[in-house]
């Protein structure tokens, strides 16, 4: 139940962070905004150390750098997908497989939900599905190139979740600190050779912080679910988090909602229950 309760809570700030995030990249570059951002999240992994300490061993720095590794790569092929104008596929797509990564990893673990909480399971991969969905973007055809970034896309989001679940038990933090290491010096690297200015809009600092810390307390909530529970729950309840971002976009930004979103939060909300209900 710790677990569950730590994973729905990562769910919701990862769904705020995302929010500041996207304001964040209205307002600036977005490469700027994915550098500053980390930055500000790696500022609070290194202050909060002292609290969470653990053994800053090779194994922890090394899996923790390739989880980095895997979760720039996504974000850089999601975009791509994005690029192409088929965001009503490649979104979807993307969130979905993120998902179904660290689900199957966590299975063929032999990780046993109970029947109930596998019932969760497949409401919450219909959920990130459905509040994915966006209506506005337009028809889209079934071009083979965005469909493979989103699916590329996707296994690096999960690939970023089971690779900091592989880090040792008693590493604490340092996990964390080595992926924004590795990922803050991979889009420094593509910034470099695209020649892309890492400078922010004058107005759009604070905003970025925010979403860069939020986006860290979120992972720092994901890691200690992940050591005390089982990954093919804990990542579905964590890749929920959409669902925070639409409501808060409908609340804070008046932006409305499609039914088929609607529906997606509240298989969202029946997930959620489905999983935190206690089971031997």
């Amino acid at each position: 139940m710790t677990a569950v309760a730590l994973a729905t809570a990562c769910a919701v700030i990862f769904g705020t962070a995302d929010f500041f995030g996207g304001l964040a990249t209205r307002r600036s570059r977005v490469l700027a905004v994915v550098v500053i951002s980390q930055l500000g999240g790696l500022v609070l992994v290194c202050a909060l150390m002292p609290v969470l300490p653990g053994e800053a061993s090779p194994a922890a720095l090394l899996w923790g750098m390739a989880s980095g590794v895997a979760g720039a790569a996504g974000i850089v092929l999601f975009y791509r997908g994005l690029a192409s104008g088929m965001m009503s596929v490649v979104a979807p797509t993307t969130a979905t497989t993120s998902m179904a990564v660290p689900v199957l990893f966590g299975l063929i673990q032999g990780e046993r939900p109970s029947v109930t909480a596998m019932v969760g399971i497949a409401l919450g991969l219909l959920a990130v599905l459905l509040v994915s969905r966006d209506s506005a973007a337009g028809p889209s055809g079934a071009r083979l190139g965005p469909i493979v970034s989103a699916l590329a896309s996707g296994a690096g989001f999960g690939g970023f979740f089971v690779l900091l679940k592989l880090a040792p038990a008693g590493s604490g933090l340092w996990p964390l600190a080595g992926a924004r290491i590795a990922s803050i010096s991979l889009v420094v690297l593509l910034a470099l050779v695209s020649r892309r200015t890492l400078r922010p809009i004058p107005g759009a600092l604070p905003v970025t912080i925010a979403a860069g810390v939020l986006d860290m307390a979120a992972n720092i909530l994901y890691l200690l679910a992940a050591r005390g529970g089982m990954l093919s729950l804990v990542a579905v309840l964590v890749s929920l988090y959409p669902a925070s971002t639409l409501l808060l976009a409908r609340y804070v930004l008046d932006e409305r909602l499609n039914r088929v979103q609607i529906a997606g939060v509240g298989f969202a909300l029946s997930a959620v229950a489905l999983i935190a209900v206690p089971h031997t």
